[in-house]
């Protein structure tokens, strides 16, 4: 987590408070996590950790927790601001990703999930297990939808192509080893 940017009491104090905030996080206290994720936001509302950090404590306290006293708007505003202050984070668009997936917004996950593609190749990076996740996840929430329906038949092209990259093939090779006998 990146710690330079803070101003109030100093890197030392913003860096510990992120550190108290992780811990929290890690022992399931997602409320504390949050609480303190906002000192450090509210001293310095450019620390893009922190508003990840936030965002990300307050998705857990939704689907682990089960508890939705924070509205999926904000957490969505936490994931932006994040990904506002830094571009070029993998670990905060693949956050954001999974919240959209998750909440069942699709459309605004594949092309999230679709911009963090682009970005790892940009930067050499090799995602291919997280798409092949994403393409499952997806998947289920067509299924739950109607998967004959024509807004699922896009989905449901971009899952199959993240299977297949996930599965190390490009799609012409699986088309290849499908048609054979």
């Amino acid at each position: 987590m990146s710690v330079e940017r803070a101003t109030d009491g100093g890197v030392a104090m913003s860096e510990a408070k992120m550190q108290q905030a992780a811990e929290a996080m890690v022992a399931g206290e997602f409320v504390a996590a949050m609480a303190i994720f906002d000192e450090v936001r509210e001293a310095d509302d450019d620390n893009a950790d922190a508003h990840y950090g936030w965002a990300d404590a307050a998705f857990m306290r939704m689907t682990i927790d089960m508890e939705e006293d924070v509205p999926a708007a904000l957490i969505m505003r936490g994931y932006k601001r994040a990904m506002d202050l830094d571009e070029e984070n993998l670990e905060y668009v693949a956050g954001f990703a999974g919240f959209c997936l998750d909440c069942g917004r699709l459309p605004m996950a594949v092309k999230e999930y679709s911009r963090l593609q682009k970005m790892a190749e940009l930067q050499e990076l090799d995602v291919n297990d997280m798409l092949y996740e994403a393409a499952a996840r997806l998947v289920e929430a067509v299924e739950r939808l109607d998967r004959r329906a024509p807004a699922a038949q896009p989905l449901l092209a971009q899952a199959l192509g993240w299977a297949v990259a996930g599965l190390g093939f490009t799609p012409e090779e699986a088309a290849a080893l499908l048609s054979e006998d």
